[in-house]
């Protein structure tokens, strides 16, 4: 797996899909507010990544609104139901959390807060654990769904884990270790531009939508580097 090209490669379809297309730009930037002000129930914005997702080159346009609400929608669905282990942890802990508090007799007793304290801590820190594990299997499963166009591929656990094999669990391991490196880069960026009264809020919406084709072409990337199992 050559990383370098990997990440220069997606990089130039960023710009190559953005630089220039400024009406394509400001309509995904519109398709992102929608998506979050009505909490991913238009998921149009997603509907786009999952055609970036597809490997589509060029860049496609932002057409065939009907196709981009259903494709964003699979997109969420399959999405939650990857993060039920963890909903499932963070519950199981949370409600040890609260048992707890409530058995406290006293907002003065430190020993009963201190375990409920202690459990939530423990159950975040095992959820996270449980999404680091499974992301290695969901964002292959994502890539897989928007190649097939096949919302059940998905869920072809053992299809996935021969990618992966092909692709080699070690250079897989490092592609989502280098990802998870460029998105603590680019959340440290975001956060210091937004800063800036307005215009930074403005400036990252215009860049979440590049990091967010970037980010979905470096996946479908790593995932065509090897052939794809029936």
């Amino acid at each position: 797996m050559d990383y370098g090209n990997l990440i220069s490669g997606s990089a130039g379809y960023m710009k190559e899909a953005l630089w220039g297309e400024w009406g394509r730009w400001l309509v995904l930037v519109i398709l992102s507010l929608i998506q979050t002000f009505t909490l991913f129930l238009i998921p149009l914005a997603n509907g786009y990544i999952v055609r970036v997702l597809a490997g589509r080159r060029p860049a496609p346009d932002v057409n065939e609104w009907g196709r981009l609400f259903l494709d964003g929608w699979k997109l969420n669905i399959i999405t939650l139901i990857y993060l039920i282990p963890v909903i499932l942890v963070l519950a199981v802990f949370g409600g040890i959390a609260a048992i707890s508090a409530i058995a406290a007799r006293g907002l003065d007793n430190p020993d009963v807060w201190a375990s409920a304290v202690t459990a939530a801590v423990t159950g975040i820190v095992i959820a996270a654990i449980v999404w680091v594990i499974i992301s290695f299997i969901s964002l292959v499963a994502i890539v897989r769904f928007a190649h097939t166009g096949s919302f059940f591929q998905a869920f072809n656990l053992g299809a996935i884990a021969r990618h992966i094999g092909r692709i080699g669990w070690g250079s897989w391991i490092v592609v989502v270790i280098i990802l998870a490196l460029i998105s603590l880069v680019y959340t440290v960026v975001t956060g210091l531009i937004i800063s800036v009264p307005v215009a930074g809020w403005i400036i990252n919406l215009f860049i979440g939508v590049a990091f967010g084709i970037f980010r979905a072409r470096y996946l479908a990337a790593a995932y065509e580097s090897v052939p794809a199992p029936g």
